[in-house]
């Protein structure tokens, strides 16, 4: 490979999102049946946030509120501040950011509308098919033991 792998090759193509007045059952019924773990929130089709099921499980296991079920709305759990970026930002740029932010998915957009998402999984499943290309294994098996 003699360029650095593009985001929009990499990314996963993303038409779910939820809508902010939704429950979060409602979003993590939607995960499980997309199987994604990261949803982006909209307000009268307006990008305003992402949930991801590891909050929602989080939060789950803490219950609170009038507990029993407690059951908030995507409302109370979304994040604002989700890291979005247009479908040309350089993969360098994005990766580094990832990084030292410590953020597990990214919105993707193209002239403003949702693109897909990209994720740390995105990133580890791109990097190992990088490497390969770089580094073909001869035998078809996994390599020598150290």
């Amino acid at each position: 490979m003699n360029h650095s792998p593009q985001l929009k090759l990499l990314m996963t193509p993303f038409p779910y999102s939820i809508d902010i007045g939704a429950d979060v059952s409602k979003a993590l019924e939607l995960m499980d049946e997309h199987d994604v773990r990261h949803l982006p929130v909209t307000d009268s089709h307006r990008l305003v946030g992402v949930i991801s099921d590891r909050d929602i499980k989080s939060m789950r296991a803490g219950k609170k509120p009038g507990d029993p079920g407690y059951n908030p709305g995507v409302r109370e759990m979304l994040i604002h501040d989700a890291y979005v970026v247009d479908i040309n930002e350089p993969l360098d740029n994005v990766l580094l950011h990832m990084a030292e932010r410590h953020i597990g998915s990214v919105i993707v957009t193209r002239k403003d509308k949702l693109a897909g998402v990209f994720t740390t999984n995105d990133a580890c499943r791109g990097f190992g098919e990088y490497l390969r290309e770089l580094f073909p294994r001869g035998n078809g098996g996994g390599g020598e033991a150290a």
